[in-house]
């Protein structure tokens, strides 16, 4: 049988195209320094899973040597035109490749840990899916154990009613759905400053 698969969607680090709203807040350059310390959170608590194949599927191409280990993480570029096509396509590999249980988590979110991660997958044996509430009304994890389409599908993200939809969608196909405590991502300032993280000192050479 297959490991449990674990589904990393990431930005790759290109000032003024990552965390935008971020941006709006600190600058471009300020922004991207903050996301690679998200994503270094997110890489620690992937690292610490035991038993689980790492799939990272970077936004815009394929990095070789960046903060992402090359042997731990089997590394693609996202394939789809909006965020529901991408998730789509990657569970969708997850799957072919035999794994039974496959997890996706974006890589913003500061309370999101390894024991959580843990929690999820063995929400996974008794449950069709589990879901990690956003505050924004988002999710921040999204477990199947199957293919789900519909559930990405002519979704209007980055809104308010994203989780009050999926769990809509999950209930009209009969889904079981755990729930994992409700966290916030990092799409603003006072999202990193509720997590108690000071604000990082300018990297030399960093500019707007």
């Amino acid at each position: 049988m297959q490991q449990p698969a674990l589904i990393l969607m990431v930005k790759n680090l290109i000032a003024g195209k990552t965390k935008t709203r971020l941006a709006q807040d600190v600058g471009d350059a300020m922004a991207l320094q903050m996301y690679g310390i998200l994503s270094r959170h997110t890489r620690d608590q992937a690292l610490a899973l035991e038993g689980v194949t790492r799939y990272l599927h970077y936004s815009e191409h394929v990095e070789v040597d960046d903060l992402w280990p090359n042997h731990p993480f089997i590394k693609m570029v996202q394939v789809g035109a909006g965020l529901g096509e991408r998730m789509t396509a990657a569970f969708d590999h997850a799957f072919a490749r035999g794994h039974q249980r496959a997890i996706i988590i974006g890589s913003d979110c500061p309370g999101l840990t390894t024991g959580l991660l843990n929690r999820a997958f063995g929400e996974l044996e008794e449950h069709d899916a589990v879901i990690g509430p956003a505050n924004d009304g988002g999710y921040y994890l999204l477990g199947l154990r199957q293919p789900h389409p519909e559930l990405f599908s002519d979704m209007e993200w980055s809104t308010s009613s994203v989780l009050e939809d999926t769990l809509a969608r999950a209930r009209v196909q009969g889904l079981s759905v755990a729930t994992l405590p409700v966290l916030s991502d990092v799409d603003h300032l006072e999202d990193w400053l509720g997590y108690g993280w000071s604000i990082p000192e300018v990297e030399p050479g960093a500019s707007e």
